[in-house]
């Protein structure tokens, strides 16, 4: 999580939306980092406006513009299941090494999911308890170009994107089968991502 004070912008890290890179770009201007632990780098957006807009809002006395990004669900499943066969966590409960993809996907969307695909979604990170967006702004991370061009506006600053924590490579494609399941099982996340990408959330 960055925030940026005079400008009045908060941008909340979306896990595997390369938060990582514009963090690393953007760090020195920001006037508030979350980097680490990952909870709080991972701040939702539910949190956000439960515990800190609350704050900083009362301390600047104005309301702050939050953005986010968010990723083509399936590609984000993929994004952590290739994270997750990196070498430093080999042998542990949360690598996927060794497991096809379409059985990563099929455990995310069993009743009781393993370690290595206990994950939540994007639209459960974006959204508040009552299912309303939880943000001002959402763009698409694979058209990061228009998001980074928003924040140059935004932040008078060139930026470049570094090239960190990137996943290693990896097959991620779904049978026609598990890939009807994904889409009925992740639908509020397919949703989300249609507005993302027909610029109802921008």
């Amino acid at each position: 999580m960055l925030i940026f004070w005079q400008q009045r912008l908060v941008l909340l890290a979306t896990p595997k939306t390369g938060s990582s890179a514009v963090s690393v770009a953007l760090e020195s201007l920001a006037s508030v980092t979350v980097a680490r632990p990952p909870q709080l780098k991972h701040t939702s957006a539910e949190r956000y406006r439960r515990h800190v807009a609350p704050w900083i809002e009362a301390a600047s006395g104005h309301s702050f513009d939050v953005v986010a990004l968010m990723r083509e669900p399936q590609d984000w499943l993929g994004s952590w299941y290739r994270y997750r066969q990196r070498e430093a966590i080999l042998g542990q409960p949360n690598s996927t090494a060794g497991i096809g993809f379409d059985d990563f996907v099929c455990a995310y969307m069993s009743s009781e999911r393993p370690a290595f695909a206990d994950l939540g979604s994007q639209e459960g990170f974006l959204s508040l308890r009552d299912g309303s967006l939880g943000v001002d702004r959402v763009f698409c991370y694979e058209d990061i170009g228009r998001f980074v061009g928003f924040l140059e506006d935004r932040l008078d600053f060139e930026i470049h994107l570094p090239r960190v924590n990137v996943s290693p490579a990896g097959v991620t494609t779904l049978s026609d089968t598990t890939r009807q399941r994904l889409t009925a099982h992740s639908s509020a996340d397919f949703a989300l991502y249609a507005r993302v990408r027909a610029g109802e959330t921008a």
